[in-house]
């Protein structure tokens, strides 16, 4: 476990539940909003336990054919329908190979599809028409991951999926494992300015007019584009303007506010912006990110 709780920030306690619900042949839903680090932490067991892993995203097109896998149409007339021809889905790779199927976004995939995830979660088998019986190899789990505050464009997970899956939950890290995220990311920054940053984000999954806040990849955005930003207009990292366009930018796209808001997302990543790194600057060439004494200026 050492090998997987020191590459996944923060997530200890979720890596060792995780590798105990797989080896004690399990099969695990991951739940948590976005950016929490569902799949990083899946990938990094998967590849300690060295077994493969098949990722498909869940969505309203993921069909039972697409998940099982297909004939080819063409070698079908020529062939008919004989095994050598099949193509396998994600599902039939991960059971023939002993790996994990992860399913995201779980609560987006048709009901029909859902059914056949139950049945290999159940039975450790499907039956293919044409095909014929294809049985799990030792080792497969089904480990599926969803949002569960996102509402839009997603359906009701039954009781019979929660029934034979242990759950998972996910909330964010703590400010200071996200500091440690964004700095694997921004090493060349100053700790006291990305802090701040840091801060911004996470007072965004709070304010009162957003209803969904950023993620950790808010952060980690608007520091790439403010050292971006700054080095086009020669100015230093921590610039003032520099980080309010970066955050705009970064953050605009990531929140939803709250039904009925009468407000522009640009609008409130403004406010809470000033009320982390300050008003705006009397002078245009200041570019320090306030006037308060809260650490160095950020380096590029």
């Amino acid at each position: 476990m050492s090998q997987v709780t020191t590459t996944v920030v923060d997530r200890e306690a979720e890596a060792e539940l995780l590798e105990a619900a797989l080896r004690s042949g399990a099969h695990v839903l991951l739940e948590g909003p976005p950016g929490t680090g569902k799949s990083t932490l899946l990938r990094r067991v998967a590849a300690t336990r060295h077994i493969p892993f098949v990722m498909v995203e869940g969505n309203a097109e993921l069909t039972p054919a697409r998940l099982i896998g297909h004939f080819d149409p063409a070698l079908v007339l020529s062939k008919g329908y004989v095994a050598e021809i099949f193509a396998d889905g994600p599902l039939l790779e991960a059971m023939r190979t002993g790996g994990l199927l992860y399913v995201e976004e779980l609560n987006r995939i048709p009901e029909e599809t859902l059914n056949v995830l139950l049945t290999a979660m159940s039975e450790l088998e499907i039956t293919v028409p044409r095909l014929g019986r294809v049985t799990a190899v030792p080792g497969f789990a089904l480990v599926a991951a969803m949002n569960p505050f996102d509402a839009v464009g997603t359906a009701r997970v039954s009781s019979a999926l929660y029934d034979r899956t242990c759950r998972i939950s996910m909330d964010y890290q703590t400010a200071t494992a996200e500091e440690a995220i964004v700095a694997t990311r921004t090493d060349d920054l100053d700790p006291a300015w990305r802090a701040r940053v840091v801060d911004l984000v996470r007072r965004t999954r709070s304010h009162d007019d957003v209803r969904f806040g950023s993620s950790v990849r808010g952060a980690i955005d608007v520091a790439r584009l403010s050292v971006e930003l700054a080095g086009l207009r020669g100015v230093t990292t921590d610039d003032w303007h520099v980080g309010l366009a970066a955050a705009q930018a970064s953050l605009s796209g990531r929140i939803r506010l709250q039904d009925g808001c009468d407000r522009r997302p640009e609008d409130v990543v403004t406010e809470i912006y000033v009320a982390v790194f300050g008003a705006e600057p009397d002078d245009p060439s200041d570019t320090s990110s306030d006037h308060r004494d809260e650490g160095p200026p950020g380096e590029r």
